[in-house]
């Protein structure tokens, strides 16, 4: 098995069958947060997928569901504000959850929810599910205004369609989700959408090289170009993610140098460990990672991003 074949089976270990536990009750507590939520507002609402789920870009050590409810510009329904809109949904699914607001979202707590992994090798990871609400700019599709708990802005304009078609349109998403796997394990806990943004910024022009090629090119420019990297959100060029990336570029440095080295010394087997392991030694393993990492650099959705 060559170097790319390997990270082929780590992206397949990685990677949620349409029909296992986890997809099933995914789409399960998707139905019933739109329940609550139809039931509460009527045929109004437009409700998605969000997140990993929608970009392509899930992979098993780190999931969780982002749900995105959009009113339309004239409906007032909801409330007459985007923070009415806001604390109105947030009561909404209060009634049924415990709810904890976030930037942009509403977490339903693993708390309220208890979805546990069946996975033998991802046991202990949990779901989280967020709910973003907000209201289009213009009718009733594209840009969308929401509700900003932080910052000096109240509100912040995005478009869920924009980021979606920016990531899973980019011919690098196993790029993505392998360093998305090394965020992860290393605990960098670099938001998620900000990595996205950085893969595919790096990788322009190399879509056709090799897995390993794209993985080297994207650590070397962590280690060698870190004060020089800047990422823009391809919705809204005024949503400033520097500060984001700031925080974590000496991390990201560091982590990317001694990966580089571990890979010249050892070989990529050293990265995301053995493939070829027991399911026992996996459960084993992944839960001795998951144990190391705070459950808050774990789960990071883009609403609450």
């Amino acid at each position: 098995m060559n170097d790319n074949q390997y990270l082929s089976r780590v992206l397949a270990a990685q990677t949620f069958a349409d029909d296992s536990p986890e997809m099933i009750e995914m789409q399960s507590q998707r139905a019933n947060v739109e329940k609550i939520l139809r039931d509460k507002y009527g045929t109004s609402p437009c409700i998605r997928y969000g997140g990993s789920k929608m970009k392509g870009t899930m992979i098993c050590a780190s999931f969780d569901l982002d749900i995105h409810c959009y009113f339309a510009r004239d409906d007032t329904t909801p409330g007459e504000t985007l923070r009415e809109i806001y604390d109105n949904v947030r009561e909404t699914l209060g009634n049924e959850f415990t709810v904890e607001p976030k930037k942009t979202a509403l977490r339903l707590t693993e708390t309220a929810l208890g979805l546990k992994s069946k996975k033998p090798n991802q046991m202990g990871v949990y779901l989280h599910v967020d709910v973003v609400p907000g209201r289009y700019i213009d009718g009733e599709d594209g840009d969308v205004f929401v509700h900003q708990n932080e910052g000096d802005k109240e509100r912040m304009k995005t478009n869920l369609i924009t980021h979606r078609d920016h990531i899973r349109d980019s011919g690098v998403r196993d790029a993505i989700r392998l360093i998305k796997l090394w965020n992860v394990q290393n605990g960098t806990s670099l938001k998620t959408f900000v990595l996205e943004l950085l893969v595919v910024d790096l990788l322009k022009g190399h879509k056709s090289n090799t897995l390993t090629d794209q993985l080297t090119r994207v650590w070397t420019a962590f280690r060698d170009e870190s004060d020089a990297l800047n990422v823009s959100d391809p919705a809204n060029s005024n949503n400033n993610l520097k500060p984001a990336l700031d925080e974590k570029r000496s991390l990201l440095a560091s982590h990317a140098a001694l990966t580089l080295q571990s890979i010249e010394q050892s070989g990529w087997n050293v990265v995301y460990g053995p493939v070829d392991e027991s399911d026992n030694d996996k459960a084993e393993r992944l839960q001795n990672l998951i144990m190391t990492v705070p459950s808050g650099q774990r789960h990071k959705p883009y609403g609450s991003e």
